[in-house]
This record gives structure tokens, sequence and C-alpha cells, in this order.
């Protein structure tokens, strides 16, 4: 797969279907999710940043590169302790893969070992690329893999993943991210709920490639999960310059250790549910990344805030809501400071 990263960093284990599939407008993808067909068929249009969002997305680097890097700085010594220094890092494409560079150059930093990391597909009800993980178990022992993602949101992927690794007895379905305000997994950088810098922006800060694509007509029976190559990107690319920024606070964080509470944040998204009447839970994307991914490649409906005045974390969250005309809702959120609600069919 064509990305614009080193595979000194990540070995992308996807199928180059660039050319091969017609991205679609929200709208018309929203219809045809909402008609039966699954997400992982369709590719969107990816979204095209505006000058003053990208203004947005710079700020938020500089707000939050410190506190980024202190999650990135307390996962990988958990991940480091829990393995007892035998790491294979598996992330999950995309929103995985610049955390799991930054947790191998960690780890390459401090203990001057330099781990495998390999990126590949899990998609919702499909479960997890398995030609990927056999092409990784050839190589490494299973015990060593460790599953690395952005943030959870309600845990869907979390679930997903402890299903379909059923099939590997001794691979652990654990999976480590940077960010869990829903108190899902135990290998967690913090339990809040904070601006990763790279989940405003999709292709441009991921390697320039797509979201991974799971459509029978061009991924055969020993074909990787596909994913889509982003040329028109190539002048607006900064996965390398977050991920240095980034790198720059190794030395200047400390490490902490999040504490894993019995209140699970899908409570609250049930409770969300029953307000909105909401028919199906995966309508309902909790949390910044996943607010800003409805907004970013979905047909948003309404957004709720934690603090409607909150522009260190949710500024870039406002200026699509305001470019989409998309109306945001205060409301008492516990474990997230905003929640992204998806259209439903017979309100479009």
């Amino acid at each position: 797969m064509k990305s614009s990263y080193s595979e000194k960093d990540v070995v992308i284990l996807l199928k180059d279907i660039t050319g091969m599939i017609q991205p679609l407008s929200a709208e018309k993808r929203e219809e045809k999710i909402q008609q039966g067909i699954h997400y992982s068929e369709l590719l969107p249009v990816e979204y095209q940043p505006t000058q003053e969002y990208l203004n947005l997305y710079h700020q938020a680097l500089t707000l939050h590169a410190a506190c980024t890097a202190q999650a990135v700085v307390s996962l990988a010594e958990q991940i480091w302790k829990e393995k007892e220094g035998q790491v294979t890092l598996v992330s999950l494409a995309r929103a995985g893969t610049p955390i799991g560079i930054l947790i191998k150059r960690y780890l390459q930093q401090t203990y001057q070992v330099d781990v495998a990391h390999y990126t590949i597909s899990i998609i919702r009800d499909k479960g997890i690329d398995k030609n990927a993980m056999n092409y990784i178990l050839s190589r490494h022992s299973a015990q060593s893999i460790q599953f690395v993602d952005g943030w959870i949101g309600k845990g869907a992927i979390a679930r997903e993943l402890k299903k379909t690794i059923a099939d590997y007895p001794k691979v652990s379905s654990t999976l480590a991210v940077l960010a869990d305000p829903a108190q899902i997994t135990p290998l967690c950088g913090t339990r809040e709920d904070f601006l990763i810098p790279s989940a405003c922006l999709n292709a441009p800060i991921s390697g320039l490639f797509s979201r991974t694509v799971y459509n029978q007509d061009l991924i055969g029976q020993h074909d990787f999960h596909g994913a889509v190559y982003y040329h028109e990107f190539e002048k607006m690319d900064f996965s390398y310059s977050f991920i240095e920024k980034i790198q720059m606070y190794f030395d200047k964080v400390t490490v902490t250790f999040p504490i894993q509470s019995d209140l699970s944040g899908l409570q609250e998204i049930e409770q969300i549910a029953q307000e909105f009447k909401i028919s199906n839970l995966n309508y309902i994307k909790p949390g910044i990344g996943e607010t800003t991914r409805v907004l970013m490649r979905r047909v948003p409906w309404k957004v709720l805030v934690q603090d409607k005045e909150d522009s260190q974390y949710i500024g870039h969250i406002k200026q699509l809501c305001r470019e989409k005309q998309v109306e945001i809702i205060p409301y008492p959120l516990i474990h997230y400071r905003t929640c992204g609600i998806i259209q439903q069919l017979e309100d479009l």
C-alpha cells in the first residue's frame, strides 16, 4: 500500500485500490448505509479542510502536543511492562497508525529497541483482516502482539476486536489507546476525553491513505483489506510534522497510570439515545475524535457539547458545525466533552 510513511515506521498491510472505487458524497453514502449496505463497502469523499480549519488544527497541535506526548509515553510504558519487552505493535488503520508510530519511536528512544509495527484493518461487524493477521503471526509470536488505536468512543471496535480475536487463542484482545473516556480498556494513556490533534484531520495526517474498504468486488479471498492513496493531498501532508511535534515532548513529560472506574460510557450513550429517540446506537458517536469523524464523513444531525464556550478542546468541532450548519446543543455529558449524532434516514 502506497503511503507517505516510511517502512521504518510502519508496514502497511492493506491492498492499494486507488482508482478502483468511486468515493461518494456524505449524503449519498449515508443513504446507502441506512438502506443496509455496509459502510466498509463504500468510500466517502475525503474532507477538504478550509484554511480557517487548518489554522485551528495548528492551534490544537500547539495547545495539545504536550498532553498527547504524555498519553503516548504513559501508554508505551504500560505496553512495555505488559509485554515484558517483547512487543509487536499492530495499529488499527487508520486512526491508530500515527499512534503506533509514536509508541514505536518512544520505545526506540527510551529502550533502544526497534519493535515491529504493522497497521491493519478491522471493520465493525466484519472483523479483523485475517490475511493480515496470518501474515504477522507467521513472523512474530502471538504473545507479543499489542493492538493500538487512537481512542475509544463507546467501544464498538474494542468489542469487535475481542470477538474476532477469539479465533487466535494466544493473542490478547486488549486494545491500547491514548484516550479512553468510555472506561473500557485497562491500557490507555488517559481517561480524559482530550483533543488528540491527529483526530482533526483524515488522510493528511495519516500517511495520505483512506479509511479501509472491504468490498468483495475489489478484495479477493487472499487479499488484505483495501485503501486508496490520495495523491491530491501530497502538498498538504502533516503526517510527519505531527509525529515530530509530539516526539519533541517525550523527554519533558511524566508517566501516569490512569485508574479504570466501574462506570461505563455506554450507559450515558443509552440515555442519550432514549432522550433524542435514536433507534440505533451506531448513530451516536461520543467523544471528540468520533464527533470530528461524524462531521467530516457522515451526515450529522446535532452535536452535543459539555461546554459550548470551550475553544481549547472543541474549537475545530465548532468550526465544522459552522461550515456544515449543524446545531450545537449544550448537554450535561459526564464521560465526554462532545457527542455527534448522525441524521436518521427518515429525516434526510
